[in-house]
């Protein structure tokens, strides 16, 4: 079974919502839609206070090179466009929208009718998901369109679509393999032409028999695309992790997929593609799972982006008494959430309610160099060797020891014997070598 060689372990699952059907979450009385929702830089408004929006109009454009469209998931007026906290209490300009019925733009096609037929050039495909504001859904939000737009020297041999959702808790993948087999599949094709190449490889992790099935069943309608079962190991989901897994190719320190001539797209994406290029649909929705051991029941919502927290809390008869804290994303790489009021994003895949009792850390210890971090390590790092440079302030000698190469994936915490808060300390390390190099290129 294919995996990737380095490091890597199995925290228990938890995937408490596999077989929760995916519903439709119902609309707020206003939503707020940052700007910057997206890897790069914040759109740039073309709505006005007052001004009358319907579902699917294009209320934020890219204007920078990294950007992404930004689409009204909503019918109603432009309440005010204003500085709101995001889910870490930052401050973010937003278009703040009271929502009036639901109206779409008429250019959308809403029949459920599957439009298998690909029509548009590689260059229009490459446009329209452009114009749609498509991004990655397995995180990190990267303006797809970009990734197709192949630099000069560079070539793409492998596509490789990323469904192997090893975070645990999280199902919404899942679900939607299984309820949007083909429309991921006819995704899947156009993001082939559009690159280019012969074959696509769609990568699921072996403990998701069903979904395996159902898509490589449907595969063999779909040309050139190959359903690759990979043995069950975290973080195998992690970009560099899939691609070692599934071609054999290494990613260097410092380069990116394309260097070794790959591309990789979450399956989430490929079937936002799907909408963009064959339904023309903004990408103003996503799927994202609600759940938690305390809850009485799992969810896996289809949400549009702007809806706050707080009204999934409420929708959902509110949180356990016991609740602790309530992270975005899984317990592995997902974040604490510091304001539920809050709203989602299109990268928003999980809402995770975590209890008291599960939310304990143990006594942190002293570091007895043992060694199970590195060997836990996917990208081959020395977890302990960063905590000691950056608790005594040396910060730029971890950056040489290849800081910036880890992936944040909490391997290395998960397995420490010291309990030693490795992960956070390195995000913080991270964030504040970016800070220093954005005021160095300021001056």
């Amino acid at each position: 079974m294919k995996t990737f060689p380095l490091g890597g372990i199995h925290p228990e699952e938890n995937k408490l919502s596999t077989a929760a059907t995916i519903e439709e979450f119902p609309l707020p009385k206003q939503v707020t839609i940052f700007l910057n929702q997206h890897l790069g830089a914040p759109a740039t408004p073309v709505v006005e206070k007052g001004e009358k929006v319907k579902i699917g109009q294009l209320i934020a454009k890219a204007e920078a090179f990294v950007c992404a469209n930004i689409h009204s998931p909503v019918s109603g007026s432009v309440n005010k466009i204003d500085s709101v906290k995001d889910m870490f209490g930052i401050y973010k300009n937003a278009i703040i929208i009271d929502v009036e019925g639901d109206e779409w733009v008429d250019t959308v096609d809403l029949t459920p009718t599957i439009v298998k037929d690909i029509k548009l050039s590689k260059t229009e495909i490459i446009d329209k998901i452009k114009e749609m504001g498509v991004v990655g859904l397995g995180g990190a939000t990267f303006p797809t369109h970009i990734k197709y737009m192949i630099p000069e020297g560079k070539k793409a041999e492998y596509l490789i679509i990323n469904a192997v959702e090893c975070e645990p808790y999280l199902t919404s993948d899942h679900r939607v393999m299984l309820e949007h087999t083909e429309e991921i599949m006819i995704g899947v094709s156009i993001l082939r032409k559009a690159l280019g190449v012969e074959k696509a490889y769609i990568g699921i992790e072996n403990n998701k028999p069903e979904c395996i099935a159902a898509m490589t069943n449907m595969a063999t309608q779909y040309a050139g695309i190959v359903v690759e079962p990979l043995k069950v190991k975290y973080p195998q989901g992690a970009e560099k992790q899939l691609i070692k897994a599934i071609t054999g190719r290494n990613v260097p320190s410092g380069k990116l997929p394309i260097d070794v001539g790959c591309v990789v797209n979450n399956v989430g994406t490929a079937l936002a593609v799907y909408d963009a290029v064959q339904k023309n649909k903004p990408l103003i929705e996503n799927i994202m799972t609600v759940t938690g051991k305390a809850l009485a029941q799992q969810h896996n919502y289809k949400i549009r982006i702007g809806i706050s927290y707080n009204d999934i809390i409420e929708h959902i008869g509110g949180l356990p008494d016991d609740t602790a804290k309530i992270i975005s994303g899984g317990p592995m790489m997902g974040k604490a959430i510091v304001n539920l009021e809050a709203p989602t994003t299109k990268g928003a895949s999980s809402m995770l309610v975590i209890t008291e009792k599960e939310a304990i850390r143990a006594e942190e210890k002293e570091c007895i160099r043992c060694g199970k971090c590195m060997e836990a390590c996917p990208m081959g790092l020395e977890p302990y060797l960063f905590s000691a440079l950056i608790n005594n302030g040396n910060i730029q000698d971890a950056i040489g020891e290849k800081l910036m190469d880890c992936i944040e994936c909490g391997c290395c915490m998960f397995t420490c014997p010291a309990n030693k808060p490795l992960l956070d300390e390195i995000r913080f390390a991270k964030n504040k070598f970016r800070q220093t190099m954005m005021q160095q290129q300021k001056k």
